[in-house]
This record gives C-alpha cells, structure tokens and sequence, in this order.
C-alpha cells in the first residue's frame, strides 16, 4: 500500500489508500472467480458479459474516476493511460492496476478539503462532491467483489 502523508486531505488520503485495498481484493477475487471456473449470471448488463469485460469495467472505471476529480478541480489530467482493450484485460490488469494505483497518488495531494465538498455533475448526471466521488471509486471494486464472492461455492 502506498504512504501518502504529504496528503492536505486526510479524507482524501484516507480514500486513496482505501481505493488501492479494494481495487487489489477485487482483482484478487476476480482471478480466484475465473480460475475456479465460476459462470456469471446471465444479464443485460454489459459489463457482466464475460470475466473480462467485468474486469475492463472495474478497472476502467477506476481511471474515470480520478479524471473526473481533476477535471472538476481544474486539475492536471493525471496521466493515466486508457485501459487496455477487454481482449487482452485478462494479460494486463496487474500491469495496469499498478499504473492505475500509482497515477491516483499525487493529484490530490494540495486539495483542501473545502474543494472536495463542493458539487458537480458527474458523466452520468448524478450530482458528486470529490469527497462523494472518492467513496464511489472505493466502493465499486467492493461491490462487484461482493457479487462475486457470493456466486462462489466456498465464500
């Protein structure tokens, strides 16, 4: 787990390093749920259309996210590259996890917390604080990881 004491926010801080946990569980637990042979339930969600493109999503969305927080913030764009294609998820989500984790270390760093308080409207309408973000991105690794775990046999 990274150390982020030159954090402002503590909050954010605190999220930053939560996200890191539960986006390394979620992967964890993806691999155990493809290696075991697990089926995904069939649904219209097109993220649940195969184990990678489940792992694309959480992935991705995790590059979203902090997009999203600089771009509200009028931030840098904090440099981290696009997922790499669902074909090839499967070889590159340890590769690009780390990318991922390491690009969310810094950009918030001088945020004070009175900016991650304010709201915007996210990409899909719902108005975010920062700080509302930041619990999103953490929560949505725990979430599919949930879902998982409750269709293995052994959890």
């Amino acid at each position: 787990m990274p150390t982020l004491v030159d954090h402002r926010s503590r909050g954010a801080r605190a999220l930053i390093l939560l996200h890191d946990q539960e986006l390394r569980s979620f992967l964890d637990t993806w691999r155990q749920a493809k290696t075991d042979g697990l089926s995904l339930p069939t649904c219209e969600d097109p993220s649940y259309a195969s184990f990678d493109a489940l792992g694309w999503h959480v992935l991705a969305c995790a590059r979203h996210y902090m997009v999203w927080c600089c771009e509200v913030l009028k931030l840098a764009e904090p440099g981290i590259d696009v997922c790499p294609p669902i074909e090839v998820i499967d070889a590159e989500a340890e590769r690009y996890l780390e990318h991922v984790l390491e690009r969310w270390t810094t950009p918030l760093a001088d945020v004070a917390d009175d900016l991650l308080e304010i709201a915007h409207t996210s990409r899909w309408g719902v108005e975010y604080c920062v700080d509302a973000m930041l619990e999103h991105a953490v929560m949505h690794p725990v979430r599919h990881a949930f879902q998982l775990r409750e269709l293995m046999p052994n959890s």
